[in-house]
């Protein structure tokens, strides 16, 4: 659905509103802005008609993994957001599609893919340092011309251009937590420089529920910056030159002792982008990612009174490199035709201590990792068939590496310190992956479009599937470094409905997902168990397989309200998705055959109704229901269904300060993120108030 909607400054949830189209072309700016949304790369396609999309733009005070999931269909493996789930388990899908918390949607930003080299999931406090303008969501889609990845989706980020500016940003709220921005823009002769930084921390809450809680269980603190530095400027009349850097640091714990995490990244890109209207347009990318993981696991007695370091991986370094290009020839007023290539290539490695003689005595370390790497090609074209009528189709080629996979063992202490239990180097393995999309807009009226598509995706494990076993509480999974990469096809069709006043869009789909990774449970603790040594009879072990396929079939609904009539700058949105997923499995994975996918809810709605003058004064509300989910594969642990309001108020003092306030979770509702295989739950954030500042001088 083509939309253009504002995601209002709330750290929980936000509202979605219209936002007007910028009226600078390419030629006055160093991005292009069309259909409400400032495109930092290239014009928007329009082979994207025929695909559900949504355009959000950003603002300074949201949380960007809080803003996505008010999009119906979209969410993180868990419903806690980054200031106090584990980071790897904060992958992104749609669609019902996965079975852990890899990424099943490609996350990029101005271009540069998001997702972890070694993971796969997102470090989202890195990305509220930046100076974001905008996001727009592809719903489905398949592995198209952003690169294999995408079997669910498609989620791009844009840097906005800020001009001659000076803003900072502050704010105190409950569980003395602190918020603080910086935003610094400066017009350097054509060019643009922008400086943009953020600091967060807070006491936390106690994930585990008050009436299971026992001695060992505290707050969980957080504590997370970040810096950004982008320059954009002209080489010539039609072609740019975007030059980014970025570093975050990210520290959490889990709310016990030995439960401590850490997150180290550090990213930079160069593009150039010609935007030639009568000539040849092209665009071409290169970018570097450093990232450094180690997180520590404690095994919590039964009555949660005393906890042991059972687990630590203390150094998980990894790096991403990659590289695209892509041209589009002129051929005609009524075609458009894109030829490109992407490159990207991972490597990483965990280190880790196990089977401890005591909380700082480690008895076994092991050393596993590898490299992956995918070499793509495509091509797309469309063509405006009618005046009414857009047809689109293409493919595109990939080959695939996974290379110097190993994984070793060795005793630490006596009796035989040193000596190796393991030492396996896994044989290297390559493929190819032929995949295509199509579809058609059809403009039956001047109000209502029809829109209908087909595509096939695939997405190559990553090191951390591959090679690196993990823990949550009591429960253990161990890696597979024989998995297969997984494949999408899927279909849709919908409409987009616009008046001046209401607009609606409904889309109906149905994806299945081949080789689905997903984590599959083999037995139960006590016991020793290969790949991640100890698990307590309150564990149970699992491992990464590659499940027969996961079918998924819904509807998406969306709505956006102009209620100016009635209040000036008044604006409403509701949204809805019904998710119908189920597991196909055979072999070890045969207990959970016919089972829904862990943690994908049926249900998923979201609401909101906006005030706000152009001062900044106003108010807001934003509700959102997530339906009822399994924690498990075997959907024996069931996290129930919660409902959530927040609120915000905003004063302008005058045009350079704003006073607002916040809450989240205003009724406190218990938003279950996790329960283990003893029934211990544990909940997302509670509810929370904010008092800030923000001021500005331009």
């Amino acid at each position: 659905m083509k939309k253009s909607i504002l995601a209002l400054p709330l750290i929980a949830p936000v509202c979605l509103v219209s936002a007007p189209a910028m009226a600078e072309s390419a030629a006055d700016s160093a991005v292009v802005a069309e259909e409400g949304i400032t495109v930092t790369g290239l014009p928007l396609p329009d082979a994207d008609d025929a695909y559900s999309t949504i355009v959000i733009e950003l603002d300074e005070e949201a949380r960007i993994e809080n803003v996505l999931r008010t999009i119906p269909g979209l969410q993180q493996f868990r419903r806690s957001d980054a200031r106090s789930a584990n980071p790897t388990s904060q992958g992104i899908t749609i669609r019902g599609l996965g079975g852990n918390a890899s990424s099943r949607a490609v996350l990029l930003l101005d271009g540069v893919p998001q997702a972890d080299p070694f993971g796969g999931w997102v470090a989202w406090p890195g990305y509220d340092a930046l100076a974001l303008g905008s996001a727009r969501v592809t719903r489905g889609g398949g592995s198209g011309t952003e690169g294999s990845g995408a079997i669910a989706g498609t989620i791009e980020l844009f840097s906005k251009d800020v001009g001659n500016l000076i803003e900072l940003g502050a704010a105190y709220g409950s569980r003395n937590s602190v918020d603080a921005d910086l935003l610094f823009g400066r017009e350097l002769g054509q060019g643009q420089l922008t400086i943009s930084a953020n600091y967060a921390r807070g006491d936390g809450f106690t994930p585990i529920i008050e009436s299971q809680r026992g001695d060992v269980d505290r707050q969980a603190e957080y504590e997370q910056a970040g810096i950004a530095v982008r320059y954009v400027a002209p080489l010539t009349d039609n072609t740019e030159l975007q030059a980014n850097v970025r570093a975050f640091t990210d520290d959490r714990e889990r709310g016990f002792a030995f439960s401590e995490n850490h997150n180290d990244g550090a990213d930079a890109s160069i593009r150039l982008v010609n935007r030639s209207d009568t000539g040849w347009q092209w665009s071409a990318l290169g970018y570097v990612q450093i990232r450094n993981f180690d997180a520590s696991f404690g095994g919590v007695a039964a009555d949660r009174n005393s906890v042991n370091r059972v687990f630590e991986q203390f150094n998980v370094p990894s790096t991403g490199l990659g590289a695209r290009f892509e041209v589009r020839p002129p051929v005609g007023d009524n075609v458009e035709l894109r030829i490109g290539g992407d490159w990207r290539r991972t490597e990483g490695e965990t280190n880790e201590n196990f089977f401890f003689l005591d909380d700082d005595t480690p008895r076994r370390s092991r050393n596993a990792g590898g490299s992956t790497a995918t070499y793509g090609a495509f091509v797309e074209g469309s063509v405006q068939a009618t005046e009414a009528l857009t047809l689109t189709g293409g493919g595109r080629i990939d080959f695939w590496t996974i290379d110097d996979g190993f994984r070793k063992e060795i005793e630490l202490i006596n009796p035989f310190p040193g000596s190796v239990r393991t030492d396996a180097q896994f044989a290297n393995r390559d493929g190819t992956e032929f995949t295509a999309r199509g579809g058609f807009a059809f403009a039956a009226t001047d109000q209502l479009t029809l829109r209908g598509a087909a595509y096939l995706g695939w997405r190559l494990p990553t090191l951390n599937e591959l090679f690196r076993p993990f823990r949550v509480g009591p429960d253990a999974t161990a890696a597979n470094e024989l998995l297969e990469p997984e494949r999408v096809k899927g279909a849709e069709l919908g409409f987009d409905w616009n008046s001046e006043t209401v607009s609606i869009g409904i889309t109906a789909f149905y994806n299945e997902l081949d080789d689905a990774v997903a984590n599959v449970t083999l037995d139960s603790g006590p016991g020793l168990f290969p790949g991640v040594g100890f698990v307590s009879g309150a564990g149970v072990f699992r491992q990464r397989q590659n499940l027969d396929s996961i079918e998924s079939k819904g509807i998406e609904i969306d709505t956006e309200f102009d209620l100016g009539s009635l209040v000036n700058n008044l604006s409403a949105r509701a949204a809805y998705s019904y998710v119908d997923a189920k597991v196909n499995a055979s072999g070890d994975a045969v207990a959970v055959d016919g089972l829904r996918p862990a943690q994908i809810p049926e249900h998923n709605a979201s609401a909101s109704l906006l005030w706000e003058q152009e001062n900044g004064t106003g108010a807001s509300v934003s509700l959102r229901y997530i339906g009822n989910q399994f924690e498990d594969d075997q959907n024996t642990r069931r996290l129930d269904d919660a409902f959530t309001v927040d609120g915000r108020l905003a004063f302008a003092v005058n045009d350079r300060l704003l006073v607002e306030g916040r809450v989240e979770n205003l009724f406190d509702a218990r938003v279950e993120t996790a329960i283990s295989s003893s029934n211990i739950i544990e909940r997302a954030f509670p509810r929370t108030f904010w008092i800030g500042l923000r001021t500005k001088i331009e």
